[in-house]
């Protein structure tokens, strides 16, 4: 398991809950309005049959029973309709406070660096954006509004029960200390017992998707038994967790039961002591007795609800703990993770008028990205990269080369600003890389690999997304310059055919495409292509390729790839062995060093050597 992500603490959540609170403050007082008026109206009944029994009780032939009557189903009614109109304004605000939630999310969720995500595993953010947002979720649109109105609802009915007589009230105060103790007790472990409970949740998502992506690994090592061992072992964490908030409510709701249940007897068993020595009437007694049964439903609401307030507030705590990080990451144009947008606006200025001619007008510099001694470590005391300097030219294409495992895309994460190096540099017109505003970073370099996303919209949507005052020739352009428009026009509704989950399938090359037409309309400077053309067949990548090295001239283009035409095309080659640069030089000068590169070359191309034909590349 990797290192859990962050939890806010009990303080931020109630400041962040203040403050989204008062950003909808009409909304909040209306609902509160129409909640405290249909109250008001339930309150009329208790009162109005109290009096109907005090003078029947006398004999008094000129009550108006039927005029209480018909006031009393008058109050009724309006009661329901002013509760109709005020669970529609609760409702109304609970969804814009819910959305304001979301969007805040989703803005951390894009701006966290990859490392953090690659450190922390996938299951623990999966469990938040999925099962805390789904608890949030039903706390903002019920549990907040059902608390602001019991609250509310209780308020009015004790004043009205203070109203009709004060000495009633006192048998209430009998249940005061054991609802007070009972549910002191249970919030002080609720919220710890609910987040222990959501974090093994969250062990059991890592652990699954771990088991299903990497199915076949497991079964061609035969570790079967050892995944099972895993998910069992997660799943007895999880009843663990989940039978502590169980017991917490067991053992809360029997307390609260009679602390909310004993107050009507006491009130009716000694109303009716008073009323026997005169210190109240009947009428009273009576209207009293109602007053404290109409307590039961909103206590009982109050206390229901305020289990749900703790399981929201639990996962309110890991949502906020997805805190904006202070180093930037590097876009992952393409990437599962997909592109991060800032709000207003496209992030990357365009040079030219479609922004495909490969200009650098408005650009902040010549963007000369440089690494100087980069040592990297993802565990202490274990570098994976040693030492390593590498200083492209601008608009200079470097292929790095070498053996699986050797350093490759952790160098090339490097160079993109997802990692920050353990010593040494890196660099972009002698500024640190990863010190940079993250909306500067954009413009300066970009990581495409080999993962890549279709996100749920029609085609133009997903290419745009990296500028979204994109034009229709923008987006065109960008999808001709990866050989994409042809199959794109020829979708059921062109570039606004639906795509991605539920829409129209797309292969797994015409994914790709998508994920390097983003690319193409973003426009950085710098490009670093982490095997970016790996689910393409070899001769449409070498199509690909060329198509691209046409839109990409004039940037600077770091790629690694495992086909080694990549590397006869490029300006130089740096062969990576072992976590360091072990030759760095042009194809033809390395092939005549007759080094690591040379054995690379002839092992792919035969024992001569021999630059292969177009067809050959292909095959």
């Amino acid at each position: 398991m990797g290192d859990v992500l962050p939890v806010a603490d009990s303080r931020q959540v109630r400041r962040y809950a203040r403050a989204l609170t008062r950003r909808h403050p009409g909304a909040l007082v209306t609902a509160l309005g129409l909640h405290a008026s249909a109250a008001a109206a339930g309150l009329a009944g208790p009162r109005l049959l109290g009096d109907l029994v005090e003078g029947v009780s006398r004999g008094d032939r000129s009550t108006p029973v039927d005029r209480i009557a018909l006031a009393i189903v008058g109050f009724v009614v309006a009661q329901a309709v002013l509760l109709r109109f005020a669970h529609l304004a609760s409702a109304r605000l609970g969804e814009r406070v819910l959305a304001t939630l979301r969007e805040e999310f989703v803005d951390r969720i894009l701006a966290l660096p990859l490392h953090t995500v690659e450190r922390a595993g996938t299951g623990d953010l999966l469990t938040r954006t999925s099962r805390d947002v789904s608890a949030l979720s039903r706390t903002v649109r019920l549990a907040v509004p059902e608390t602001l109105i019991s609250i509310v609802t209780i308020a009015f009915i004790v004043g009205a029960l203070l109203l009709v007589g004060p000495m009633l009230a006192l048998p209430c105060l009998i249940a005061v200390p054991v609802i007070w103790a009972g549910t002191r007790w249970y919030l002080r472990r609720a919220t710890d017992g609910y987040l222990r409970e959501n974090a093994a949740y969250a062990d059991i998502t890592d652990g699954i998707s771990e088991t299903v992506e990497g199915s076949r690994t497991t079964e061609a090592l035969r570790q079967q038994a050892r995944r099972r061992a895993r998910t069992d072992a997660d799943i007895r964490r999880s009843y663990v967790a989940e039978r502590y908030t169980l017991w917490l409510r067991t053992v809360f709701w029997p307390v609260a039961e009679i602390g909310y249940l004993v107050p009507v007897s006491a009130t009716l068993v000694i109303g009716g002591w008073f009323y026997l020595r005169g210190w109240v009437s009947l009428g009273q007694v009576t209207a009293a007795v109602l007053y404290v049964q109409q307590l039961i439903k909103p206590i009982d609401q109050l206390l229901a609800w305020l289990d749900e307030l703790q399981v929201g507030g639990a996962s309110l705590a890991r949502l906020l703990g997805v805190a904006t990080p202070d180093e930037p990451s590097a876009p992952a144009v393409g990437s599962s993770a997909g592109p991060s947008v800032p709000r207003g606006g496209p992030s990357v200025p365009v040079g030219g008028s479609s922004g495909l001619d490969g200009g650098r007008a408005g650009r902040p510099g010549p963007g000369r990205l440089a690494a100087h001694d980069v040592r990297y470590a993802y565990r202490a005391g274990r570098d994976v990269l040693h030492g390593v300097t590498l200083v492209p030219e601008p608009g200079e294409k470097i292929a790095m080369v070498g053996p699986s495992g050797a350093g490759k895309s952790t160098l090339g994460r490097l160079l993109a600003g997802v990692h920050t190096p353990r010593t040494g540099s890196v660099t972009v017109d002698g500024r640190p890389l990863t010190g940079l505003p993250l909306a500067e970073l954009r413009t300066h370099v970009a990581l495409v690999t080999q993962e890549h996303h279709v996100f749920i919209g029609t085609v133009r949507e997903n290419v745009a997304m990296v500028r979204p005052a994109a034009t229709e020739p923008d987006v065109r352009a960008a999808l001709a310059a990866v050989n994409a428009l042809d199959w794109a026009d020829a979708l059921p509704a062109g570039l606004d055919t639906v795509v991605g989950a539920g829409g129209h399938p797309l292969s797994a090359a015409q994914a790709q495409q998508l994920a390097l037409a983003r690319l193409v309309l973003a426009d950085p400077h710098t490009l670093v292509l982490d095997e970016a053309t790996s689910l393409i067949d070899p001769r449409a990548a070498r199509q690909l390729e060329r198509s691209l090295a046409a839109v990409l001239a004039g940037r600077t283009v770091i790629a690694i790839a495992h086909r080694l035409f990549s590397a006869h095309d490029a300006d130089r080659v740096a062969v990576v062995e072992d976590g360091r640069i072990t030759e760095l030089g042009p194809h033809a000068e390395l092939i005549a060093r007759g080094g690591p590169y040379a054995d690379l070359w002839r092992s792919w191309h035969g024992p001569y050597g021999q630059v292969p034909s177009r067809d050959e590349r292909g095959r």
